[in-house]
């Protein structure tokens, strides 16, 4: 369980999430996480583990950095989550839009792709025949 006096080095969730600290460093390098330093030594809180969290859930569901550090930002500004979670609707109902559009350009592709095949398989079926 995590408490709210817990924190995490960079190792702990590189481990926890099955990334890597470059990745992790990389999100450092873009303003989404900003750890303590002891040293050279990051510490994370549990602030940090949770934005880490939502950024690879974005990224899971398509979205681009930008737009889950803004949804994160939403997050953080207000209390009231009413305009986080219509932007992060309006983030799915995109991503499902082109969702829909790839589906359609597969199908289309494997259409094309039977039709090719077929023609080949015709074309060595006759020269199989040809003595």
């Amino acid at each position: 369980m995590t408490t709210a006096h817990e924190t995490y080095s960079i190792s702990d969730l590189a481990s926890e999430f099955d990334i890597t600290t470059r990745t992790i460093r990389f999100y450092e390098d873009r303003g989404m996480l900003s750890p303590l330093r002891d040293g050279q030594k990051r510490i994370y809180s549990p602030a940090d583990r949770t934005t880490l969290k939502l950024i690879l859930r974005g990224k899971r569901i398509g979205l681009s950095l930008e737009e889950s550090f803004e949804i994160i930002q939403l997050y953080h500004q207000s209390p009231d989550s009413r305009k986080q979670l219509n932007k992060v609707l309006q983030a799915i109902e995109k991503q499902k839009e082109i969702i829909t559009e790839k589906k359609s350009a597969i199908q289309s592709m494997e259409k094309e792709l039977q039709e090719v095949e077929g023609k080949i398989r015709s074309a060595l079926n006759e020269l199989d025949k040809t003595p």
